[in-house]
């Protein structure tokens, strides 16, 4: 154990050395925060192996921490040249009908940490698109598989219903003994919630304030911002307010009338609010947002009744009314082109150094677009926190995956760093 331990340690991260100033080295450090985690991973009640990680708020306040916590010792893992490989076969499948870049190569790179091999399911190169059902293809392509992945964002009222399906299937094709585990499923976004990246936010806001317990107070601004597109998904910021309001912070969102998000969302938000004695409110104004946060997240979405209209036209095919749709949608959203998270804004918040956040890519004006959801100073400044806000998805894409197949998961972790085999070796 004498020479698991000396590999685990070589090096410590040094945010959390830092933070530990009772350590006589960096290696005890390293060992102790280890230690913490098993013991705080061992602590939490959780019945994560029972259950898909599809919806936040489904799940309890310790299966969430739980969560952080395993992600935090992968990557601690992965820092200190551990293998966390536990699968030597199998697959992760992923179904993506959105368009997208981090969370695609966040779930590669997940499956991959864990020895997964990946396939990616295209529906235009699968018998789907000859009318095969959803229960068919989820059984089909799951005979070897150990997690299926699904991003389904476009569809109001489509996307989590897809994914309840999916899983409704693998249920019975495991316990018809079709499929010889039932693989875990993970919500890569849906019309509903965004479930990985709100959890990499939450996991980033941890780091960046030294605990969960510090988040305590602080406020949250989760606002609408101007994009010269439309048809951005509700998900990201019904993620966020469905998620912060449930760890100590007092979360404001703000938008312009009409650009409410999912009316249920928004009262699951304000009902964790009063359960955990935090703030939730709804205001229409920037500036008001703004006010005092210690943390911004300035993020373009499409009205509630916009993307359930859009829904319908995507459904009937109806190609000219989506450019009717459009047109009327981007001339609404000129109207309030100075949401923009700008210098000025940024001086009305705690000490004028709030935490600047976004899920990526942000709409960069004078970069990316002639007038955007924010300006290129403010963007510049935070570059690299949002790239270390992005870097916890795969982390946290992997601690589902090992919740849903492991009961006793602090028994995996501590096997896989009682092995100790080296990730690279030279």
């Amino acid at each position: 154990m004498a020479e698991t331990k000396k590999k685990c340690c070589k090096k410590s991260a040094a945010k959390t050395c830092e933070t530990k100033k009772s350590c006589s080295t960096k290696a005890e450090c390293c060992c102790k925060h280890y230690e913490e985690l098993i013991k705080e991973i061992k602590s939490y009640k959780s019945d994560l192996d029972k259950k898909d990680f599809l919806l936040t708020w489904e799940q309890s306040e310790d299966e969430l921490k739980r969560v952080l916590a395993v992600a935090e010792i992968l990557k601690l893992f992965r820092d200190k040249n551990i293998s966390s490989k536990v699968f030597e076969t199998g697959l992760g499948i992923s179904i993506f009908r959105d368009n997208s870049t981090r969370t695609r190569f966040s779930f590669t790179s997940a499956c991959n940490l864990l020895g997964l091999g990946m396939q990616d399911l295209d529906e235009t190169k699968s018998q789907i698109a000859h009318g095969e059902t959803v229960q068919e293809t989820a059984n089909m392509i799951s005979f070897c598989a150990e997690v299926i992945g699904i991003r389904d964002d476009m569809y109001l009222g489509a996307g989590h219903t897809y994914q309840v399906e999916v899983a409704d299937a693998l249920d019975m094709g495991h316990k018809e003994g079709v499929l010889p585990n039932r693989p875990a499923m993970i919500n890569l976004q849906c019309d509903i919630d965004h479930p990985t990246q709100s959890m990499a936010d939450l996991a980033w806001l941890k780091e960046h304030f030294g605990g969960l317990e510090n988040l305590k107070g602080k406020k949250l601004a989760m606002t609408w911002a101007y994009s010269p597109s439309y048809g951005k998904p509700l998900s990201v910021p019904q993620g966020i307010i469905g998620l912060m309001t449930r760890f100590g912070m007092d979360v404001s969102l703000a938008y312009p009338e009409g650009y409410n998000l999912i009316p249920e969302v928004e009262q699951v938000a304000a009902k964790q609010a009063k359960a955990n004695g935090t703030k939730f409110e709804i205001v229409h104004s920037m500036e008001e947002a703004f006010k005092d946060a210690d943390i911004v997240y300035p993020k373009s979405w499409a009205p509630y009744a916009v993307m359930g209209r859009r829904t319908e036209l995507l459904k009937a095919k109806d190609m000219d009314g989506l450019k009717a749709l459009e047109k009327e949608c981007l001339a609404n959203n000129a109207k309030f082109k100075n949401w923009e998270c700008t210098e000025e804004k940024m001086k009305l918040t705690k000490g004028g150094k709030a935490l600047y956040m976004h899920c990526l890519p942000a709409d960069i004006t004078g970069v990316s677009c002639k007038e955007g959801e924010v300006a290129a100073s403010v963007f510049d400044r935070y570059r690299l926190d949002t790239y270390h806000e992005a870097g916890w998805k795969p982390y946290i894409i992997a601690s589902m995956i090992l919740n849903r197949r492991f009961k006793d998961v602090a028994g995996v972790l501590e096997a896989m760093k009682e092995r100790a085999t080296p990730r690279i070796n030279f």
